[in-house]
């Protein structure tokens, strides 16, 4: 987190960088994968996003090259580098499949419990698959990067484990 907020200021973006995180810590038991290095890596999957301004030609890039000068592993500097879809495609392994529909669903989520107001314990993912319906709520989240977790598990079970990520630390947050 103190890597994270060194070069992210913006509220909403570090929210999002730790939901994305929580989801990937949710989910990796599930992948037979380490939920501590797949919550780092969520974490800081947008740690350049300031900095590149946007700029979807650099995102990713410029993150995984901060992340390797700071000591970080290859591995982790390689899952930042390669989330940005804009740039690379054909994602096959565990932790590129999840960083990419977690990455996603995190604002979908979000978006979510703050139309129940805040109350993130009343989402379900029933919910959450019917506001995946409504291309206009949620505009930004990209509804087939949520779905690209498909080949390694089941849909609502993904939806399930997000959601249970995001309530763990939601309540610490807003409490």
């Amino acid at each position: 987190m103190s890597l994270l907020r060194q070069h992210v200021t913006s509220e909403s973006l570090i929210e999002h960088c730790v939901a994305t995180g929580a989801i990937m810590r949710a989910v990796a038991p599930h992948l037979n994968e380490d939920p501590d290095l797949f919550e780092i890596i969520g974490i800081l999957h947008d740690i350049d996003y300031e900095i590149v301004s946007g700029d979807m030609e650099r995102h990713g890039i410029v993150g995984a090259e901060m992340l390797r000068e700071a000591g970080k592993s290859k591995e982790i500097a390689d899952a930042v580098m390669k989330h940005n879809h804009h740039l690379f495609s054909g994602h096959s392994t565990p932790v590129d499949l999840c960083l990419q529909s977690a990455d996603s669903i995190s604002g979908l989520i979000i978006a979510c419990a703050l139309v129940k107001g805040g109350a993130i314990e009343e989402v379900t993912v029933k919910t959450v698959k019917k506001k995946m319906k409504d291309k206009g709520f949620a505009a930004g989240c990209d509804r087939d990067r949520i779905r690209s977790i498909e080949p390694l598990m089941d849909l609502d079970l993904f939806i399930q484990s997000a959601i249970e990520g995001v309530t763990r630390i939601w309540v610490r947050s807003n409490d």
